[in-house]
């Protein structure tokens, strides 16, 4: 199962003569088709928890493991193969300017080495789950700023990822724009069984979440209405229920 567990992870930077805790003690786990969304101010430690759940930081304490396996310990090619896996979007939408949306959304399969008839179509399928079948041919100067972000998501998620990391992705749209993408996300977790992992300053994402923490001085804090980590029934309780 393609569960996300961080178990007491911690992570400091030197930022001049001062010793920062981005995270520190952090434990959480994300069921597949879970989203969590992780609020708190600009370096709070948010991205440096989503670059920690990616394997692309070294925890200095604690475990990261996904679908059971300890990330920290996975050679350094299965630990790429792990961030392969994953589905990353982010505020900025990072398109090719004069390229349709359909070629950007087969970016990553063509990096990951899809024979280009196959990605497009690949990328195609999900231009068209995300809503944007009949804009694949526009090139992002022709798309609004919501659709630019569909064709991103669209991109993440191409090659059927295990688990999506969103680092702010309502950051640059507006609220009618922000909430689309977050119900999107939302809807595309719970149907197909995706982890989400929501860094956020967004009030909507409390709207579409299954869970909502706080992070502040790189603890994690339960907001009202949502459990700590430890105290929430495991999936097997779930099913039971």
């Amino acid at each position: 199962m393609n569960r996300l567990e961080l178990r007491d992870v911690a992570k400091s930077y030197d930022i001049g003569t001062e010793r920062v805790r981005a995270v520190d003690g952090v434990t959480l786990t994300l069921e597949p088709g879970e989203v969590v969304a992780i609020y708190g101010p600009s370096g709070s430690g948010k991205s440096t928890l989503l670059l920690l759940a990616a394997g692309m930081l070294e925890p200095d304490r604690g475990q990261i493991l996904f679908g059971g396996a300890d990330i920290g310990r996975l050679p350094s090619r299965k630990r790429a193969a792990h961030r392969l896996s994953l589905g990353f979007v982010f505020q900025t939408f990072q398109l090719m300017p004069g390229v349709s949306a359909a070629d950007n959304a087969t970016l990553k399969l063509l990096a990951e080495g899809w024979k280009p008839r196959r990605a497009r179509e690949q990328a195609l399928r999900w231009l068209e789950l995300v809503g944007l079948g009949d804009r694949s041919h526009q090139p992002p100067e022709r798309l609004s700023m919501g659709e630019c972000q569909r064709v991103a998501i669209a991109r993440a998620l191409a090659n059927e990822p295990r688990l999506i990391l969103a680092d702010e992705p309502t950051g640059s749209l507006d609220t009618e724009r922000s909430r689309e993408i977050l119900e999107l996300l939302s809807r595309i977790a719970h149907e197909r069984r995706i982890g989400v992992l929501l860094a956020t300053h967004d009030p909507e994402a409390a709207n579409v979440a299954d869970r909502v923490f706080e992070l502040r001085d790189g603890q994690l804090r339960g907001r009202a209405g949502s459990p700590p980590a430890h105290e929430r029934p495991s999936e097997r309780d779930r099913t039971a229920t």
